[in-house]
């Protein structure tokens, strides 16, 4: 399963500045770059459905020669929610009790589908007056197309077109133009990584397009084809790295379950499945430290205390 959240969190984090020069320039005009703050993660209950929502990004900033501060939110949404926009006004009033400063909040909505315009506005009225009207910044990716970002010196351009209005058959060019803007914006190699594997998060070739690709790629000059086969072969190589260590730590978490398992089968014989169920659950730290508590258990009351103590 993909993190949505996670990807764009860490992507308009770390070109935050980028981010809201390409969609909001305006905004550009009264803040202080320098003053850039990000505040820790933000948990709400939902008191309806009883439900933690988490704001995706939330920054501290000071407008212009000024002492004052507002925030400005970005809320990611990967999927169709009804009554969305209510629950921006929600993180808003909740942000705005929170740190009593003004709050520019912004959603960008990332889905693939549906194509129709997302609400901006969040109202409560009644027949002789309007109580709330309640505004955000919408960016749905869907609405807009890549050809409109691809002259963009922008490193959000060359991610977010990945994730923009593409016909089926241009996805092989979109991902190789995607990578060509990358090369001409010379970030440092971890920069180019967290784009380039953005990109190939979403746009993920598949055989046919992947010969397509290769054959657009060779029509690029010399120089240019090895700038772009380069970042390919960079995020290739994390890729193997990664799926290797997450495999080496997989088969450690599953040799530390059996051998708690096995221990433990041999105090008690035998194991309720309830018991056994919440043991294959531990991580791999908790079952390794299970394996030595074991010999101090009496009982398997024991070990019900230990689970829940864990």
């Amino acid at each position: 399963m993909i993190d949505h959240d996670r990807l764009f969190k860490e992507l308009l984090s770390t070109f935050f500045w980028e981010f809201i020069e390409l969609f909001l320039p305006e905004v550009l005009s009264y803040v202080e770059r320098d003053s850039l703050n990000f505040l820790p993660e933000q948990v709400f209950t939902d008191v309806t459905s009883g439900e933690k929502r988490r704001v995706d990004l939330l920054a501290q900033v000071r407008f212009q020669g000024t002492e004052a501060f507002f925030l400005i939110h970005v809320e990611n949404q990967s999927y169709v929610q009804a009554e969305f926009n209510r629950r921006m006004f929600n993180y808003f009033a909740r942000l705005h009790q929170k740190y009593n400063l003004p709050i520019y909040p912004i959603a960008i909505f990332s889905f693939d589908e549906p194509f129709r315009p997302e609400p901006d506005t969040y109202e409560v009225s009644f027949p002789d007056r309007k109580i709330l009207a309640f505004n955000f910044a919408t960016i749905q990716l869907n609405q807009l197309s890549w050809r409109t970002f691809l002259r963009q010196a922008n490193p959000i351009a060359a991610a977010l077109m990945a994730k923009m209005q593409i016909e089926p058959q241009d996805r092989p060019r979109v991902k190789l133009e995607c990578l060509r803007m990358l090369t001409k914006l010379q970030l440092d190699p971890a920069r180019t990584q967290l784009i380039s594997g953005f990109v190939d998060t979403y746009l993920r070739l598949n055989k046919d397009e992947e010969v397509w690709f290769q054959r657009d790629l060779k029509s690029l000059g010399l120089a240019e084809e090895e700038q772009v086969m380069e970042i390919v072969t960079s995020w290739m190589e994390q890729g193997l790295e990664q799926g290797l260590e997450q495999g080496l730590e997989q088969g450690a978490k599953q040799e530390a379950l059996a051998l708690a398992l096995r221990l433990l089968r041999k105090r008690f014989k035998d194991i309720p499945p309830e018991l056994e169920t919440q043991v294959q659950q531990l991580s791999t730290a908790q079952a390794e430290e299970l394996c030595e508590a074991v010999f101090d258990f009496q009982s398997q009351g024991d070990l019900v205390k230990w689970l829940e103590e864990s």
